[in-house]
């Protein structure tokens, strides 16, 4: 059995997976592939109505919220969401805690002004800022509410007066929150909630329509709101796939049961980190990530012999970002609990033997 944890694209149930490789072949008896229906079609509309579906009642959405399936991933929404959501002489605020956080502040500098009230980049982002303050007449504060290459994650959402805008790609869906307190959120698929290729908005739409720039049509999102997420072709199998892992973690006793499950993970291998004479975290304590725990040797002479050691043991994409080093676990919501405690046992079997 390969245990993954990979960073992204990452781990699917196993059930997402036998059902999504069936539809490849023969979706819903029809004698079609899902890679061939039509997006029109009854086939694939009833697989869209369930994908926003599923959202609206896993987030516990309000009728303001609007659910949207868009192509490309989280960084497609750097440039979008300021284009629908500033004007060129406005000001948006942004959190910089991280490589993608950066992206997202150089992304919106096209649009308008750019203030960013707080970074942890001197530290190398292995911390989340808590002292800071966000203008008023900012038109929204921008956070990366988890950091895949640092290991670290917003605890608690700061309450300001503007909308906060959330990238969420790679916690989305793992932990119970207001969802409805956002003005928009965006998480590309592949690494919480399904498969690489579509990119999930959730967007306040009272927030829309007030920016005086012409918007090109596919980028504006009051048109795939009208659309219903069918403005144009969309990644059909990627949406089908999402569907898919949204429909188990609905049977699977939704948000509230996973995040149970996430803490026990996380808990189990930080506790194993915390109590090693070999491995060390990377991260502030009190903002270290639920999703991805980074840690590294005492002695980095023998992080090469413990990556050799887990290839030879089946343990999958554990090696640590170049910005970081090290290790990597990324605890994902389809990551079995059991995954995590065969990957302890193993960084205990190696410790001693070193």
């Amino acid at each position: 059995m390969i245990h993954n944890f990979n960073a992204g694209p990452s781990v699917l149930p196993q059930s997402v997976l036998h059902e999504a490789s069936k539809a490849i072949i023969n979706f819903n008896n029809s004698g079609l592939s899902i890679l061939e229906i039509g997006h029109r079609t009854p086939l694939f509309e009833s697989v869209m109505q369930e994908a926003i579906s599923l959202v609206k009642e896993l987030m516990n959405l309000d009728d303001d919220h609007e659910v949207l399936f868009l192509h490309g991933g989280a960084t497609v929404q750097f440039m979008q969401v300021p284009m629908n959501l500033l004007n060129e002489k406005e000001t948006a605020a942004y959190a910089d805690t991280g490589v993608w956080g950066t992206k997202a502040i150089k992304e919106a500098r096209l649009f308008g002004n750019i203030d960013v009230v707080c970074s942890s980049k001197e530290s190398n982002y292995n911390f989340i800022p808590k002292d800071f303050a966000v203008p008023n007449d900012a038109k929204y504060f921008h956070i990366t509410t988890n950091n895949t290459i640092y290991g670290t994650q917003w605890h608690e959402i700061p309450k300001v007066s503007m909308p906060v805008v959330a990238d969420m790609s790679s916690d989305i869906f793992s932990k119970k929150m207001n969802y409805n307190s956002f003005g928009l959120i965006f998480a590309g698929a592949q690494k919480n909630m399904g498969a690489a290729g579509t990119n999930l908005v959730v967007v306040n739409k009272n927030i829309l329509g007030k920016v005086k720039r012409a918007i090109p049509a596919i980028m504006d999102y009051r048109n795939h709101i009208q659309a219903k997420s069918m403005l144009n072709t969309p990644p059909v199998f990627a949406i089908y796939v999402s569907m898919l892992t949204l429909r188990w973690l609905k049977e699977n006793g939704g948000v509230e049961a996973i995040e149970k499950i996430n803490n026990k993970k996380a808990a189990l291998l930080y506790h194993a980190i915390d109590n090693s004479k070999l491995f060390k975290p990377t991260a502030a304590k009190e903002d270290r990530s639920n999703m991805n725990v980074c840690f590294v040797m005492e002695d980095p002479e023998k992080e090469k012999a413990f990556l050799e050691f887990s290839k030879q043991n089946n343990i999958y994409g554990i090696k640590g970002h170049r910005s970081v080093g090290g290790f990597r676990a990324s605890l994902y919501n389809a990551l079995p609990l059991s995954s995590v405690e065969y990957l302890v046992g193993k960084m205990e079997e190696f410790e001693k033997k070193i």
